[in-house]
């Protein structure tokens, strides 16, 4: 586990709903995260990220899911049948940008040994990516089956976050990025639910938190970096809920993640991919099962709200959490100065 403090616990953003208790995507009942995190040589800096919604035999009893697309310059799996069904039958993979495939492999063999596939029975896998290429060698076939199926067995609630599993390579605005997460409790009536985030960064712009410029005030920004044939980079959202919605209404949330992101200085590059996987690990958003119980749009702003404030503290925990990497080529990508940002921040609120 990564010892760092993570961003919450500074103090920096007051959340307009309460946090979990992991501050973690894997506050929502059930869902659990597990890394394989590459590091070899000196130019293999990569992994793979497991998001298991923890529903038992996914494949047969789908949930509702949604796919928001910010900007679509990226490889996204099984994206087509999400939009047509409106359903998720498979555990979430994240990884390299050219070891989609692999992953993709990687998780129908998971579904396979856990699950009784007929012979025909082919599972519609949504897997995400960035291109990590900076530190890591994106050509070299460094993702295979087996580090998925690790990464399945090292699923946890108490997953590490920085530097780790998808996001080891990554980068966020003109640091070291990485995984990053955050969730919220939120209450209709006299029902709570919670929502929880999870971001692979890799996207680049001027730095912001909690509306303090500290891109500028560090005097780094990377704009410039948005140069031809110089990827402005991504970044994938895992956004899971175990509130009663239907797909439709889980794209209406999912889209609001990139608000968030806005908030955090990014413009969404044209060379980005950035998309928003969205799913509720409560069935009653499937077709035939209990529409009838779902929750009323009416609601729906309290779940936009958290969706924003969420995913802009799952990539301020990324940036918080990650450490110094070097990799391929002697490629170097510093960890943000974390005391010093803190400083920076209180002083111009004080200013203010």
């Amino acid at each position: 586990m990564n010892n760092k403090k993570r961003f919450y616990e500074y103090g920096l953003i007051e959340a307009s709903f309460p946090r979990g208790k992991g501050n973690k995507i894997s506050d929502v009942p059930g869902v659990r995260v597990g890394h394989v995190t590459k590091v070899e040589g000196e130019n293999v800096r990569t992994g793979v990220t497991i998001v298991d919604p923890g529903i038992q035999n996914l494949f047969r009893n789908k949930i509702p899911g949604a796919i928001a697309v910010g900007n679509g310059y990226g490889k996204l799996t099984g994206i087509t049948q999400v939009e047509e069904l409106g359903t998720i039958e498979a555990p979430i993979g994240l990884t390299s940008t050219l070891s989609v495939g692999a992953a993709l492999q990687g998780i129908v063999t998971i579904l396979s040994g856990r699950e009784a596939l007929g012979p025909i029975d082919g599972p519609n896998v949504v897997v995400g990516e960035v291109n990590d290429g900076f530190l890591n060698d994106i050509h070299v076939d460094s993702i295979n089956v087996e580090d998925v199926e690790n990464a399945y067995k090292n699923l946890t609630e108490d997953f590490s976050v920085g530097n780790v599993g998808g996001g080891t390579g990554s980068r966020a605005f003109s640091w070291k990025g990485g995984i990053g997460s955050s969730s919220r409790v939120i209450k209709v009536e006299n029902k709570t639910y919670t929502l929880g985030v999870l971001v692979q960064t890799n996207y680049g712009g001027s730095l912001s938190i909690a509306g303090v410029p500290v891109g500028k005030l560090l005097g780094e920004t990377d704009f410039d970096e948005f140069l031809p044939g110089n990827l402005g980079g991504s970044c994938m959202v895992a956004l899971a809920t175990d509130a009663p919605f239907s797909s439709r209404q889980l794209k209406r949330i999912a889209q609001r993640t990139f608000l968030g992101l806005a908030r955090t200085g990014s413009v969404i590059s044209p060379t980005s991919g950035d998309y928003a996987i969205a799913f509720s690990t409560n069935r009653a958003g499937v077709e035939g099962v209990g529409t009838k119980m779902l929750l009323p749009d009416s609601v729906l702003y309290r779940f936009f709200l958290t969706a924003v404030e969420a995913t802009e503290e799952a990539v301020y925990d990324a940036l918080f959490a990650a450490e110094t990497m070097r990799g391929r080529d002697g490629n170097v990508r510093d960890a943000i100065p974390v005391e010093r940002v803190v400083k920076i921040i209180k002083s111009y609120r004080h200013a203010a």
